[in-house]
């Protein structure tokens, strides 16, 4: 009887909890939506119609709906990282370099290998330099971090401040394509570039992002090296009593984190733009941030706040060439959106 009425309180306090849930949740949403509208209204901008043609062209148009739907692919193995990274207690915010250095390597490759090779075992071996050469710059904050105490937050973002000028200069100079008078990798044919799902023009990276988030998602929550990582990420000096080798998993971690972010980049480039031109950096490392702590790290939620992220940023950036409104407003939209989720966390 006792064990019956204990499990009966836990599952009233647990349904009690959703809509707490919901609302700290949904709550800075909109939050957001209505700062971000009296920003459009101080600049003489109609946030109503800023919003109604987000939403035309980001959800309601056959053809944006596909472009949200493969906007998503790159998010997707983004938020996957972000999740091992924050769950282990880590701040991996060397994303931005990541995905550049591992686009920029994939778009130089992928040209190259498909002359020498089929192209499906071409486009693997891209996607398996671009993770390694992101593993691989992730590789010095995770030392430092590991082994010497250096907060990774000042490490990471220096390494992108870095990661994103290399990529520049290896596009530049070293994998520019000689036939073009604007500097750009060689552009990868369509032919042999990543399958198109249907007769849509929605890549098939969409598929290999929800497949990576899930996979992350159930190896953090039910396997035992997901174990390790959360009780590094609860505490620390725990995991440490417990025998846990707390330096060899800051390591994988940064390295599993950064690895998806590399794929991120090849993703995008080997299934949409087929290229990567100077000065390219669409700053989605920090863009999938909000979607990732709005979905409390939970890998399925992720999906649906990085379908809404890219809901605005697709929709967005139709939105301001018609109402003359700057193309990063979308970006002021999601820093709003974290701001108040932060706020609304400390208050709770």
């Amino acid at each position: 009887p006792s064990t019956n009425a204990l499990d009966a309180t836990s599952g009233a306090a647990t349904r009690r909890d959703i809509p707490h849930r919901l609302l700290m949740t949904l709550g800075p949403i909109l939050a957001a939506l209505v700062i971000a509208g009296c920003i459009l209204l101080a600049v003489g901008v109609d946030p109503l119609a800023y919003y109604g043609y987000v939403l035309e062209k980001g959800l309601f148009s056959p053809l944006g709906i596909q472009q949200t739907l493969t906007r998503m692919a790159p998010l997707l193995f983004l938020a996957a990282g972000l999740i091992v990274a924050f769950r282990a207690g880590m701040w991996n915010l060397g994303g931005d370099g990541q995905f550049l250095l591992g686009a920029v390597t994939a778009a130089a490759s992928a040209p190259v290998l498909v002359q020498v090779m089929p192209a499906w075992l071409a486009l693997i071996c891209a996607f398996l330099i671009s993770m390694v050469v992101a593993m691989a710059w992730s590789l010095l904050p995770a030392l430092l971090r590991a082994y010497q105490g250096v907060n990774e937050i000042i490490t990471t973002l220096m390494m992108t401040f870095l990661g994103t000028s290399l990529a520049n200069v290896l596009v530049k100079l070293v994998f520019r394509d000689p036939g073009t008078t604007v500097p750009q990798t060689r552009t990868l044919p369509v032919e042999d570039r990543l399958p198109r799902l249907f007769d849509t023009t929605i890549t098939s990276g969409l598929v290999l992002g929800l497949a990576a988030i899930i996979i992350v998602h159930l190896v953090m929550t039910r396997t035992a090296f997901g174990l390790k990582l959360r009780i590094v990420g609860a505490n620390p000096r725990a995991a440490v009593h417990a025998g846990l080798g707390v330096p060899g998993l800051t390591v994988a971690v940064f390295a599993i984190s950064a690895g998806l972010a590399g794929l991120a980049g090849a993703v995008d480039i080997i299934g949409v733009q087929g290229n990567v031109r100077a000065d390219w950096n669409p700053a989605y490392g920090l863009t999938v941030i909000p979607a990732v702590f709005l979905a409390r790290m939970n890998g399925f939620a992720a999906i649906g706040f990085v379908f809404l992220l890219s809901v605005l940023s697709i929709g967005g950036e139709s939105a301001a060439r018609r109402l003359g409104v700057p193309n990063h407003f979308t970006l002021v939209l999601v820093s709003i959106v974290l701001i108040v989720l932060a706020l609304a966390e400390y208050v709770d």
